[in-house]
């Protein structure tokens, strides 16, 4: 497996400028996800990878070649795509030899590619069956087959689960996590949906508007994220976000949540001392953005009152979502409406009047007019 940089990549379409200065160091043997939003440019990218299309400026080095102006079959890369792309008149064997067969490798080695990837991705039964004898799951392993038998220095995935139904992605994304730790391949792999990001990647870029907003671990994108969007963007349900106003407060500060449409101050929250910054301190008095996701709030109990932990809330529950594994709470807090995670053996209903705690020593503050975090 080989490295992947990307140095200062544009790409414009006439006028419009698709990609703009990216810059990407992948690892060998790294996994990394480019997520966002449709249009954002992802893709494109994923293509000027490939060399499906060719670059305005900037360069792309694989290993140590430089393969900016290489055709596809000239960088040594694999692509799974979409839509499975596999031939309808050819069996899962001939689809898997298929590119194998056109680099003129020996039928004795293509066989035995054949049969190892067969074996990998449990398919061996199925080596005889047509495409149009599969199922959308059986479909995706053999096209990632095709693409395993290669041993190319890089794997490119462009959406491939999109087209499988919930349970299926589920699966096929546990499969591709142990792929990658069993082989330990370098793969770039584009999604839109931020699940499939948190738990397959090494790293996550966040991509929107044709920028790579932030790039660093499922852990730093979900609980250090840059701006509002990162913020929002990663997370299922999203971050939940509440205009205040930070003001001195004791020895500190605090949050004066607004209630927009009763013109006032609806909770005074304190900010704990221990994440106070410089920043902070000259921003008092000024409108910021409270950001808490739905696991920062806790069902109050007699150990937070006993303990003080979190800032205790009052609030009317007005849609409750039973999940299972959790139950999903949605109330007015101040004038804003939120999304809080409760434990599954919740027994709150809707219009219950219901008593919180919220973590603030893991929320996050955004400056209201850049959306740029600030604590």
């Amino acid at each position: 497996m080989s490295a992947l940089n990307i140095r200062h990549v544009n790409k414009t379409f006439g006028s419009t400028q698709v990609l703009k200065d990216i810059s990407l160091a992948i690892d060998s043997g790294e996994f990394l996800i480019l997520v966002g939003p449709s249009g954002c440019g992802k893709s494109t990218l994923m293509n000027t990878i490939a060399g499906l299309e060719p670059v305005t400026s900037g360069e792309i080095r694989i290993g140590d070649d430089d393969v900016t102006w290489h055709t596809p079959s000239e960088r040594d890369i694999a692509m799974v795509f979409q839509s499975y792309a596999l031939y309808p008149s050819m069996n899962v064997r001939q689809n898997i030899s298929f590119g194998l067969e056109m680099r003129k490798m020996p039928k004795a080695q293509r066989e035995e590619a054949v049969s190892r990837v067969a074996e990998l991705l449990k398919i061996t039964p199925l080596l005889d069956r047509k495409p149009s004898q599969l199922s959308g799951g059986q479909r995706q392993r053999v096209a990632m087959g095709r693409a395993l038998a290669r041993e190319p220095q890089i794997y490119l995935f462009d959406e491939p689960l999109s087209n499988l139904d919930a349970k299926l992605r589920v699966e096929m994304r546990t499969e591709i996590k142990k792929l990658h730790q069993r082989l330990g391949t370098t793969i770039v792999y584009v999604t839109h949906d931020q699940i499939e990001a948190m738990t397959l990647a090494d790293r996550i870029a966040v991509m929107r508007d044709g920028e790579i907003l932030q790039l660093g671990t499922p852990h730093e994108v979900y609980n250090d994220p840059v701006d509002m969007f990162v913020a929002g963007f990663m997370g299922s349900p999203s971050m939940n976000f509440l205009p205040v106003t930070l003001v001195s407060h004791a020895s500190g500060y605090a949050l004066q949540v607004h209630d927009e449409e009763q013109g006032g101050t609806a909770l005074t929250l304190p900010w704990p001392v221990e994440r106070d910054t410089q920043e902070l301190s000259a921003r008092v008095g000024e409108r910021l953005i409270l950001g808490l996701r739905p696991e920062h709030f806790l069902e109050d109990d007699a150990i937070q009152e006993a303990s003080g932990e979190g800032a205790r809330l009052e609030v009317t529950a007005t849609v409750v979502e039973p999940t299972g594994a959790d139950t999903l709470l949605q109330a007015w807090l101040g004038g804003s409406e939120v999304t809080t995670r409760l434990g599954p053996k919740s027994r709150v209903v809707a219009g219950d009047r219901v008593v919180l705690r919220a973590d603030l020593s893991r929320a996050v503050l955004f400056d209201e007019k850049t959306q740029r975090r600030l604590a």
